[in-house]
């Protein structure tokens, strides 16, 4: 199962997982958990401090980011403390405002049943004692240099991205293949649709620079499964 603290080589996934579970498990409960969940994700996105474990914000600031008043911010803080989703490192004292930490353990046990729904992949890997949900990164002499000889842009880009960060190919880049190129449009298939949606959402500034550094015309990157 994901680890307590997402942090070190693999964490922006790990922590992606986190808010996927906890976003899959508010869909399925009733609108009073999905909007206590929203908050609490909203709150974790502006706010937490993963490398740290903690969450330091007034009640006040938290009020304005959830459009609520104090009062409905105390009252969801303890159901969050009660159901063990949020735990007190530091009791705020004296203008001190109270730092948390996040249950993750217990959030993980309260979203399993979710898991499923968002694919068997998610929830095999979810499922698994302590594995991260990046594949540790090879180093540079592990990895080869991609095959250039179709010519094609993707294949030159790819020879771009694995120049720039092998590791990085090796785990997400090279198991990417070229499907379709409709005008400005590229479009690559992943094999999963967890690899689609992380490269999706942080790499494709990256492989779209490298494709246009080698093909100008190319606008737009679309990653299906």
């Amino acid at each position: 199962m994901l680890s307590r603290r997402p942090v070190g080589r693999g964490a922006s996934a790990r922590k992606y997982d986190l808010l996927t579970a906890m976003g899959a498990y508010a869909l399925s409960q009733g609108k009073h958990d999905q909007r206590r969940v929203l908050r609490l994700m909203t709150l974790i996105t502006a706010r937490y401090n993963w490398a740290r474990d903690e969450l330091a914000v007034g009640q006040r600031e938290i009020a304005r980011l959830w459009s609520v008043d104090e009062r409905t911010v105390k009252r969801e803080m303890s159901l969050l403390r009660a159901r063990g989703w949020l735990c007190v490192r530091r009791q705020g004292a004296r203008g001190r405002v109270t730092e948390y930490g996040l249950g993750t353990e217990k959030i993980l046990a309260d979203t399993a049943p979710a898991w499923g729904t968002v694919g068997p992949d998610f929830e095999l890997r979810m499922a698994q004692p302590e594995t991260p949900a990046v594949v540790a990164l090879p180093v540079r002499g592990d990895v080869p240099a991609p095959d250039v000889s179709g010519g094609t842009e993707w294949a030159l880009a790819r020879a771009v991205l694995h120049g720039e960060d092998p590791g990085t190919y090796a785990s997400w880049i090279a198991a990417l293949e070229r499907t379709e190129r409709a005008g400005g449009r590229l479009t690559l298939r992943a094999p999963s649709r967890f690899h689609a949606a992380y490269v999706q959402t942080h790499l494709e500034r990256r492989v779209l620079k490298a494709c246009r550094d080698v093909d100008g015309d190319v606008s737009e990157i679309r990653i299906v499964t």
